[in-house]
């Protein structure tokens, strides 16, 4: 595994798009330190977003993990120009006659996206912890330690997202067309589910069945690791309970990581059985 994973990083310490892809893609996952900084003030109303309990224990675990997960397409460029500048430079060639097998060659992608997933977490746990214990209200440790599946939930997001990639890399060969691959199947499946709104329109609870049928989909599946975490502030909660709504609790499904998990193997799978029938 460490030779395999030398080999990848060899080749992204030469790759300067990757490089610089990847630092913005990690300043960004820090600036959302400066989120504390956030002012609003119209009139006599003021918010301090930093006041408003976004980065209180446990709650900062679901929310930074959710914005930081919205970056992922930063890391998701770095895995698909990888891949194509295998075919581009023909290293994937080279490597195969110097002695890598095909399946050497996949798990080297493979472990390459789990190291990234891997990094971006323990990046994130640390930005997340050092904002809770500088602005939380709450720093008792068993409350500091709650919630800590988000993190899980992110890292199993970031792998199965760039497991897709890595798939759509190899199938298209080119990072631009992988990248537009993977739009046109997020459109699909918003269109998709449009469908199911209007073939179940006439049913009861018809958002409850679209739901069952959508949480399949690799990134509607991917999307309900981590739902919007928003309604979980209490001024939100406050707000809504005003006007007789109430919002259920955020938490982390199994079910999803394990369908999440599913696909994941999936798409390593057709990538090594893309690359065996393919002459290279």
């Amino acid at each position: 595994m460490l030779r395999l994973l030398t080999i990848e990083f060899h080749k992204l310490k030469y790759n300067r798009a990757s490089k610089i892809l990847s630092i913005i893609y990690f300043g960004l996952l820090t600036s959302i330190a400066l989120i504390a900084a956030i002012k609003f003030e119209f009139g006599s109303f003021k918010l301090h977003l930093a006041d408003a309990g976004i980065f209180n224990f446990p709650y900062i675990w679901h929310f930074n993990t959710y914005i930081a997960a919205i970056l992922k397409f930063f890391l998701l460029l770095v895995i698909v120009s990888m891949m194509s500048n295998e075919y581009s430079y023909k290293t994937l060639k080279q490597n195969l006659i110097d002695g890598l097998s095909k399946k050497e060659f996949i798990l080297s992608k493979f472990y390459t996206v789990i190291a990234f997933a891997a990094v971006s977490t323990v990046f994130v746990f640390v930005v997340s912890l050092v904002l809770g214990l500088i602005y939380s209200d709450y720093n008792e440790l068993a409350i500091i330690v709650s919630d800590l599946e988000y993190l899980v939930a992110f890292f199993i997001k970031l792998v199965g997202f760039f497991s897709f990639g890595l798939f759509l890399g190899i199938l298209v060969k080119r990072s631009a067309f992988a990248v537009g691959a993977m739009f046109v199947w997020l459109i699909f499946e918003g269109m998709f589910k449009g469908f199911l709104y209007w073939q179940f329109n006439d049913s009861e609870n018809t958002g409850d069945k679209v739901d069952a049928i959508m949480q399949f989909l690799p990134l509607e599946a991917m999307s309900n690791l981590i739902k919007e975490p928003f309604s979980r502030l209490g001024a939100v909660k406050s707000f809504a309970s005003q006007m007789g709504k109430n919002f259920m609790e955020k938490e982390v499904d199994f079910l999803t990581i394990l369908i999440v998990s599913f696909w994941t193997f999936i798409f390593i799978f057709l990538s090594y059985r893309l690359l065996l029938k393919r002459d290279l």
